[in-house]
């Protein structure tokens, strides 16, 4: 039924999936695992040890990325992988991938008209009603269907994101500069299409000075946005691709928005070994039976070094006992405990999220991000911020306890740290940008600092506040006033839609707001 994840935290019996006891199930048929291993390998994540060294079997597979991997029509035998190459494989491969052949975007057809209801729990019943209208599954996993904010409350949810953006436009750019949007993850097209709409009859002006270009990963629906938009918006540009092989710089002024789409970016899972503290990366095996293991090896891939090195920089702590990480002693004595794990609890750090980051930062250099996503899930998988693995059997949504499944059939959606993803962001906006990136750059009109003054333009003051960054060019204002950008706040979802939406557009009868009360596992970067 409704995604689990795009619900409300205090309403329940709307998704309609309640959790049952997890039964291990072959990956490859959909039956029970009959194995003589007393350790289920779909199961294996529930063994807290590790044996250092890996089989000689093991070790034998061809090491593969989710790239090496785009090609194949059908999930790859007797291969290895770092955990992120396989979660990405399985939602993105573009053969047997969840997104490109399973899942489905709830739409709906004729906005609901909140005014007309009596009370939230009517909203509800109007959605589920709504939710009919998709086949019923006979055997099996069926049509994965899953919705978001946009689609619900349309066209509402679309002109508040559209209120926020022209209002840092026309405060900072207009008329000296072109508004230009970029969007990732644009689904259906709904939120672009509201966006636009708005844009049109509430501010022709900005509309005429409009550049609106999603960047889609999924061919299918790559060509849905062009039929839908295109035609009535000829300002929109839509490029089939991944936002990780981007490669074009932008270096106007710009937008880039990111609506429920860090959710599903590839994590890596990494643990530390109890006596030394040392982290290891985890690595999927897949035998010749496509079957699935899991051995842990010293960090080594370059991007989980850089993590957990951005990590130690921002201060952020790993998540270990502060006792153990104090006192060797207090380890030594743990690890001689019986039955003593020598391995912490895995966790799941976001690296994909790295990448966007460093990616924004080289292609985009004055771009301002408006991001939204979840900052907690129920029904994760054990482990520190852990995924939502999920899939729909029978019209009914059914929680996994592992991620290791069947590619391209099950969801797996993470939860943000919102206020950490802040820092990460601010961070490696201060790096030194790759001299590559800086082919074609200008510099806006608006602009009170441009490179040639660099030497000598602190002379009058080293005044920055600490709420701005520096200048794209490094220069800080001669008069000492404040010329970087604002940097970037988290908000909650009601505060945010408190602020730019029109909330009178979907309160109920009651006086209940569901655009306000819902979502309250959601929170915004801007």
């Amino acid at each position: 039924m409704i995604r689990l994840s795009r619900l409300p935290a205090q309403l329940p019996r709307l998704r309609q999936c309640p959790r049952k006891p997890y039964v291990p199930v072959n990956i490859r048929t959909g039956t029970r695992q009959k194995s003589t291993d007393t350790r289920e390998k779909v199961n294996y994540n529930n063994s807290f040890s590790f044996d250092s060294t890996p089989s000689t079997e093991q070790l034998s597979y061809r090491r593969v990325t989710a790239n090496d991997l785009e090609n194949l029509t059908s999930p790859p035998t007797e291969v290895r992988m770092l955990v992120r190459d396989f979660i990405e494989d399985s939602l993105y491969n573009p053969n047997y991938g969840y997104f490109p052949r399973q899942a489905t975007i709830f739409t709906v057809t004729d906005p609901i008209d909140f005014n007309r209801l009596r009370d939230s729990v009517e909203f509800q019943e109007e959605v589920a009603k709504r939710y009919e209208t998709f086949d019923t599954d006979v055997d099996g996993p069926g049509r994965q269907v899953w919705h978001t904010p946009t689609e619900l409350f349309k066209p509402w949810y679309g002109r508040a994101m559209a209120q926020c953006l022209v209002s840092e436009y026309l405060l900072k750019y207009f008329p000296y500069e072109d508004f230009v949007v970029y969007e990732i993850g644009a689904g259906n097209g709904t939120l672009a299409r509201d966006i636009l709409d708005f844009l049109r009859d509430e501010h022709p002006d900005v509309y005429d000075r409009t550049r609106y270009n999603i960047i889609e990963i999924s061919g299918n629906l790559a060509q849905l946005q062009r039929n839908l938009l295109q035609e009535t918006h000829p300002c929109v540009k839509v490029t089939h691709k991944s936002i990780f092989r981007w490669d074009t710089l932008e270096p106007a002024p710009c937008f880039f928005i990111a609506m429920e789409v860090i959710d599903n970016f590839a994590h890596d899972m990494i643990r530390y070994d109890m006596k030394t503290l040392e982290p290891y990366q985890g690595l999927v095996t897949i035998d010749k039976e496509g079957d699935f293991g899991m051995y842990y090896t010293h960090v080594t891939d370059p991007l989980i070094s850089s993590f957990l090195s951005l990590r130690r920089s921002l201060m952020h702590p790993p998540p270990i006992s502060r006792l153990l990480k104090q006192s060797p002693t207090v380890r030594k004595l743990y690890a001689s405990l019986p039955f003593a794990p020598n391995l912490s609890r895995p966790e799941f750090i976001p690296t994909r999220l790295l990448t966007l980051l460093r990616t924004l930062r080289q292609f985009f250099p004055r771009h301002r991000l408006l991001l939204s996503d979840f900052s907690s899930l129920p029904d994760t998988i054990p482990g520190i911020c852990a995924p939502v693995v999920q899939t729909r059997v029978r019209n009914t949504m059914v929680p996994c306890s592992t991620f290791l499944v069947k590619q391209g059939y099950f969801d797996i959606f993470f939860p943000t740290d919102f206020e950490r993803l802040r820092d990460m962001y601010e961070h490696v906006l201060t790096e030194p940008t790759p001299p590559s990136s800086l082919e074609d750059p200008r510099v806006s009109p608006l602009s009170t600092s441009v490179a040639p003054l660099s030497v000598g333009a602190d002379f009058f003051s080293s005044y920055q506040p600490s709420n701005r960054r520096l200048p794209i060019d490094g220069v800080k204002s001669s008069t000492g006033l404040p010329v970087g950008e604002r940097k970037s706040s988290v908000f909650t979802h009601a505060e945010f839609v408190e602020t730019f939406a029109e909330m009178e557009r979907t309160q109920v009868k009651s006086g209940e707001n569901p655009l306000l009360e819902f979502y309250q596992n959601v929170k915004f970067l801007f």
